[in-house]
């Protein structure tokens, strides 16, 4: 039995998921959600059938909506809110860190809209640099009800202290759940956000019937904008063709368990945006960071035309083959520009 007794801030699908794989592990393991009915579907019955149905969970996995509870005593914190509450949800956790300084995992995939924040940008921000400058970042191409299903599945961690994402590897890996190590937090973290964006315009393109040609040319320019905007922001190009950012984006592109693909395809079909969020138990992130792509970009001088005309047809109502018209009709480029 480990020693390390973990905490999961987060009880969506991803965070129910991670937090099965560690109990299934062998870690003494508390899921935190902010609901109270989905803890105590959790405890009684092993089950989280609001954001994760079908899973059998680990008999020895806790649950609670009491923060407190869930932090006493723990030595690794998994942060993983969705992107636009982590913030609000690390700051009821400061207060019940006591004299602790647990080892934190940032799983949340994003951009905070107010400040242009990453999320490991946040959790410093919000603790401070003696606690969360060591955070680890894990991203990569993961569905969590595969990973539920213990289907093979491969990810990143990225931190500054190498020693830090080894323990966590440690933690996580087993027979279906393979995890690397690497020091990018900036390409890792942009990456795992952005390729939401992409996706939304591949679901939307897809659902204009505009084939497959359509969809792999946003898919490989789309990882063009990406790469452009993590290396102005001091990421490394390499990241961007590993696991955090092609492997992330094929399957969040193409896989029909693609929340972000899921909502591009309704708009693409015609459904206006707030009726399609209205209809979802879980959060699309790619609708909230293609705002804040926009704005990082425009912040930061980078083209990034892709992420313009998604941002075009969520936030100023432009029809999407307008929107796809007038990203066909752009200025002949060469490939290769930054």
């Amino acid at each position: 039995m480990s020693t390390d007794r973990i905490a999961v801030l987060g009880a969506g699908s991803w965070g129910t998921a991670l937090a099965n794989v560690l109990a299934w592990n062998g870690h003494p393991t508390v899921l935190w959600s902010y609901e109270p009915a989905v803890a105590e579907d959790v405890s009684e019955r092993r089950r989280n059938d609001k954001y994760l149905a079908g899973v059998e969970l680990e008999p020895t996995l806790g649950a609670t909506s009491d923060m407190a509870e869930a932090l006493r005593s723990a030595s690794v914190v998994v942060s993983v809110s969705p992107s636009h509450v982590v913030r609000p949800v690390m700051q009821n956790a400061r207060g019940h860190l006591g004299d602790e300084r647990p080892l934190l995992v940032s799983a949340s995939k994003g951009i905070e809209i107010q400040t242009g924040l990453t999320m490991s940008q946040v959790l410093t921000e919000v603790l401070g640099e003696d606690v969360a400058g060591g955070c680890v970042v894990l991203s990569g191409p993961s569905f969590a009800a595969e990973l539920a299903r213990r289907l093979p599945t491969a990810v990143t961690l990225a931190s500054r202290d190498e020693q830090n994402a080894v323990r966590i590897q440690r933690l996580f890996q087993n027979e279906h759940f393979r995890l690397y190590t690497q020091s990018d937090l900036v390409g890792t973290e942009l990456g795992g956000a952005l390729k939401n964006v992409i996706a939304l315009a591949a679901g939307i393109s897809d659902g204009l019937g505009l084939g497959t040609n359509a969809r792999a040319a946003l898919m490989t320019r789309g990882l063009a904008e990406i790469g452009r905007l993590a290396e102005r922001l001091g990421g490394e190009g390499a990241t961007l063709a590993g696991l955090a950012g092609v492997g992330d984006l094929v399957l969040t592109c193409t896989g029909d368990l693609s929340r972000n693909r899921q909502v591009g395809l309704a708009v693409g079909r015609g459904k206006k945006l707030h009726d399609v969020l209205a209809g979802m138990a879980s959060v699309a992130e790619g609708v909230r960071t293609t705002e804040a792509a926009h704005d990082l970009a425009e912040r930061h001088g980078v083209e990034m035309p892709i992420v313009g005309a998604v941002y075009s047809i969520l936030y100023d109502d432009v029809d999407p083959r307008r929107a796809l018209a007038l990203l066909m009709s752009r200025e002949p480029k060469p490939e290769r520009w930054s």
